[in-house]
């Protein structure tokens, strides 16, 4: 489970969790079911805050025309108290109604980030090598803090757009019924602009954050692959690739600009005519004594005010098509059905696992692609024993380790540890029972101590050591300035592959698990450094069922039993000694490893 898992689900495509929404806005809108009394508050004071505004500019209008009328100090005072009133309550409410519509607003985006960072982990890591890490980080952090907009300045603003506008058309019938009359035509026409156009803001919306995300994506692709980039001399092409991205946005950017700015023009147009209709008319009903002079101004003032909320959610109208389509990627990420889940029931071992590691006619296909990366692969790995599997790249070794791990599930077949079926273990407890050593070493910018730590949070500083002694770090990490405390920078970009690869190897066995799987892990180190750390590893693996992935013949030898995979298929088992005698395969293997080392120590 993951440690969010107590979190409300998000609606989801397979609707196991709930209703699926097929737009931006309902999907937001759903998020504030847990918050209706913070809402209710912020659409509170959002009224008060604008009833309060248009209260006091009626006032003051009010007071303007009784003076024009020949009105007395004495006349004024009760409508001043309550001009002071108004503009007192007024800056309250607006202090209270920025505070609690972000306080909404941040509430439902840090509640968003655990459901994407819970989706992450779910969907971790089949669906993740399908998508560019830049647009899932942009999926995760800008798309997220768009949707800001819609909490803190939409859904209050919304309904403050529809209740303020009615008290103000209620106050103006009673001042003459034919004022509102005057007006309307002109504050539905301000409704419906945004609603004539929403479909364009909803495709421009959609293309903006797409371009974004790949942006971003390239961008991050480039701060990555910087010496690559520079090694290869290819800073002016990958350049280019950049510039072409950045134009694209460009372009939707200035769509998105251009459609906005004939939304806002129209927008201008028609509060501006129906101020002036209300200004005429008002004057006619002034000059035929219909109206009390001292109302005209106050007329006038109203009329403004009425557009004032309806022009706030038709100007944060126009950017909801960016909002929209933020919350559709967002969404969609959260809604990927993961590619396993845990069986109902699930349940780890009431006791301890035996580590033994079985293959039973495992077949396996990548989604999309057209061959099976397995076909009824068969081995057994007995506790205490290695086993090294070897084979041409793209043989399918990785995939055995991968579906060991349970990253995918098996198409036909299964995989067992200790006669457990490892499709019905919980994930959490089957990842507990394997230690791994991945090809491709990923560290986190904290310190060694805390990278190592990670794989058992609770081990102490003394464990920690006694890991990295074990791996062969601890020399070389003893030497650094910070010792343990040493950061290793993004990637550990600030060490070398052996160094990274020791300090994996140093996390795998401090996780002290039954099974262990080294996917080339010494092959980033020296000769010695190999020799010496295979030493290490033989007293390690005692008791252990252990899959070794290798390529180079010194680790080959050191395992109990070597499985040779060719095309997917096992095609030849057993020691070094009987394959270099009778294994087609491995011999043709060893061969072209041996006549590469030749054309090495030539060169």
């Amino acid at each position: 489970m993951s440690a969010m898992a107590d979190r409300a689900t998000v609606p989801t495509q397979d609707g196991q969790q709930g209703t699926r929404f097929s737009s931006g806005f309902w999907q937001l809108l759903w998020m504030i079911r847990g918050y209706f009394g913070l809402m209710t508050l912020a659409i509170v004071t959002g009224v008060l805050n604008q009833g309060a505004t248009i209260a006091a500019a009626a006032l003051g209008a009010y007071m303007v025309g009784q003076v024009a009328g020949g009105a007395t100090a004495a006349d004024l005072w009760t409508p001043a108290a309550a001009l002071a009133a108004a503009v007192i309550l007024r800056a309250v409410m607006a202090w209270a109604e920025m505070w609690v519509a972000h306080d909404l607003a941040y509430r439902i985006l840090a509640e968003l980030r655990g459901h994407l960072y819970d989706a992450l982990e779910r969907l971790a890591p089949g669906y993740l090598i399908q998508r560019r890490s830049g647009d899932v980080a942009s999926a995760a952090m800008s798309d997220i803090e768009t949707v800001e907009w819609f909490y803190a300045h939409t859904v209050g603003t919304f309904v403050v757009a529809v209740v303020v506008p009615l008290m103000a058309f209620a106050t103006l019938a009673a001042m003459h019924w034919i004022l509102p009359l005057a007006l309307l035509p002109f504050a539905l026409l301000v409704a419906c602009v945004p609603l004539v156009l929403r479909g364009r803001a909803a495709r421009q919306g959609d293309a903006l954050r797409a371009d974004l995300g790949n942006l971003n994506a390239e961008v991050v692709d480039g701060v990555q692959g910087l010496r690559e980039l520079v090694a290869f001399g290819y800073q002016r092409r990958f350049l280019a690739d950049l510039e072409s991205h950045s134009n694209r946005l460009v372009r939707s950017q200035l769509a998105h600009g251009a459609r906005s700015g004939i939304e806002q023009a129209a927008l201008a147009a028609l509060m501006s005519g129906g101020m002036l209709s209300v200004v005429a008319v008002a004057a006619v009903l002034v000059f035929r004594g219909d109206l009390d002079p001292a109302y005209y101004p106050v007329a006038i003032m109203l009329a403004i005010f009425v557009f004032g909320p309806i022009h706030a959610i038709a100007s944060v109208a126009q950017n909801l098509g960016i909002v929209f389509a933020s919350a559709d990627r967002a969404f969609e990420l959260m809604r990927e059905p993961a590619p396993v889940t845990d069986a109902p029931g699930a349940m780890a071992p009431d006791s301890d696992v035996e580590p033994r590691v079985s293959f039973a006619g495992v077949t396996f296909g990548y989604p999309g692609a057209g061959d099976p990366a397995l076909r009824d692969v068969s081995f057994e790995i007995a506790p205490g024993e290695t086993v090294a599997l070897v084979g041409y790249s793209g043989a399918g070794k990785t995939t055995c380790a991968s579906l060991l791990m349970r990253f995918w599930d098996v198409d036909a077949g299964g995989i067992a540890i200790g006669g457990h079926d490892v499709r019905h273990l919980p994930q959490r407890s089957l990842r507990e029972l394997i230690a791994w050593v991945p090809q491709d070493i990923y560290l986190f910018n904290s310190s060694l101590r805390e990278n190592i730590r990670m794989a058992r949070p609770g081990a102490t500083d003394a464990e920690v050591e006694r890991a990295a002694r074990a791996a062969l770090a601890h020399e070389f990490i003893a030497d650094m300035p910070r010792g343990y405390d040493t950061v290793a920078g993004e990637r550990g970009v600030q060490m070398s592959g052996g160094q990274r690869q020791r300090i994996a190897i140093a996390r795998a066995l401090l996780k002290d698990s039954p099974v262990l799987v080294l996917d080339e892990a010494v092959s980033s180190l020296d000769g010695r450094d190999e020799q010496e750390l295979n030493m290490a590893l033989h007293a390690v693996r005692q008791g252990r069922a252990t899959l070794v992935i290798a390529h180079r013949l010194s680790t080959i030898r050191s395992a109990d039993r070597i499985v040779v995979l060719e095309e997917g298929r096992v095609v030849e088992q057993g020691s070094h000694d009987d394959l270099v005698a009778h294994g087609r395969v491995y011999r043709s293997l060893i061969a072209a490893q041996a006549e590469a080392a030749h054309g090495a120590s030539i060169g």
